[in-house]
């Protein structure tokens, strides 16, 4: 099978979580800003996709070329093999963007390289007329940094986070490979008590169950790269199948949701029965300062309300200050609270062991950290 080389891409702040995922897989990586790199066969390619929590998509690297003249840029793209990727037919859009480059206009850049695929394929495949592209979708990108352009064939289609299980959403969603990220971030063992306080449409508690019962996030639903006929149809089934045996759906996870609005409560139940783990997560309409436990050595990971108009922003603030008196008598249990709001350690009332920087879409929020003293069990 023909080697590629891959990039796994991520949002920023995540892209050590996205290398740590592909070396449990077994692959070698290097870690840069928003991906990482990573080689493979068709097999890796459909594997990733179905594997990896945090990462955005899987892509293949075509070619990698500086270019500082639109000439350059259509001859280096037309000296290219696409027929090895592009069918007669292939329905292949280009999607563009430059940073800091001599071709800076996105709009030019992405016609010019089309103009040049075209060109070649035309050549190739004898063709005087137009490509008809009413085949599969190959979706293209070119990417300029610094006059260094990147051109990848996107693998995955709709974004990886997309899992398949999330029929209803509140309001501010928070991703599902970002809830993983959170999850990953917090050390948590699926024989630790996992609580999320406010947890909305179910989200964190969801992607806790799938690291808990070691179910693939990718298991839903299907990748582009399945309708190119680049592979036998049963191999994919059986790479699908393999993941599937390697899910342990016997563990018993003590895993809660708590959301003061009931019909946040109804929505959860309702993502987390299409995701199969209803039975896995306890969800209940609760408030935050209501919160109580007897238990030891749990994670509470919580996404609440940043506050971000002016006006919920006192509101919001007090919560974080419940917060603040709520887990304070919870030595043993470590406290992960993801906003946007700097000041939330003020309000908390305690300052974070650590905290970490993480972009929740194209906003910037922190990670603040609040490790327990793990308790040992004298028995």
């Amino acid at each position: 099978m023909e080697e590629y080389n891959l990039i796994a891409t991520a949002a920023a702040g995540i892209e050590s979580l996205v290398g740590n995922e592909l070396k449990h897989l077994g692959y070698r990586v290097e870690v840069e800003n928003s991906r990482v790199r990573f080689s493979g066969d068709f097999t890796d390619i459909i594997k990733t996709n179905l594997w990896l929590r945090t990462a955005d998509r899987i892509k293949i690297v075509v070619a990698e070329f500086t270019a500082t003249s639109f000439d350059e840029l259509f001859e280096k793209t037309k000296a290219l093999p696409w027929d090895k990727y592009l069918p007669l037919d292939a329905d292949f859009p280009v999607a563009g963007k430059s940073q800091k480059s001599k071709l800076y206009s996105v709009p030019d850049v992405q016609s010019i390289v089309k103009k040049a695929i075209v060109d070649k394929m035309s050549t190739v495949y004898h063709r005087k007329t137009r490509l008809a592209e009413t085949g599969a979708k190959f979706p293209l990108e070119v990417a300029i940094n610094k006059d260094k352009v990147l051109l990848t064939l996107d693998t995955t289609g709709s974004s990886l986070f997309k899992r398949g299980y999330r029929i209803e959403k509140g309001p501010a969603p928070l991703k599902e490979n970002m809830a993983a990220a959170l999850v990953l971030l917090a050390h948590w063992y699926p024989e630790m008590p996992f609580v999320d306080p406010v947890c909305g449409s179910g989200t964190i508690p969801i992607e806790a169950a799938m690291i808990g019962h070691n179910i693939a996030p990718g298991f839903n639903r299907d990748f582009i790269c399945e309708t190119w006929g680049w592979h036998p149809e049963e191999l994919v089934q059986q790479i699908r199948d393999e993941a599937d045996s390697k899910a342990d759906y016997d563990i018993e996870l003590d895993i809660a949701g708590y959301d003061i609005d009931g019909k946040m409560i109804d929505i959860a139940k309702l993502n987390a029965r299409e995701a199969g783990l209803l039975h896995s997560i306890n969800f209940k309409q609760l408030a935050l300062k209501d919160f109580r436990t007897e238990k030891k050595n749990g994670v509470i990971v919580a996404n609440p309300p940043y506050g971000e108009r002016l006006s919920d922003q006192t509101a919001v603030r007090e919560l974080y200050k419940q917060m603040g008196q709520t887990y304070r008598g919870l030595t043993t249990w470590s406290k992960y609270i993801l906003t946007s709001d700097l000041e939330f350690e003020k309000f908390y009332g305690q300052r974070a062991t650590k905290r970490r920087k993480l972009y929740n879409g194209s906003l910037r929020t922190d990670y603040f950290q609040y490790w327990g003293k793990k308790e040992r069990n004298n028995h």
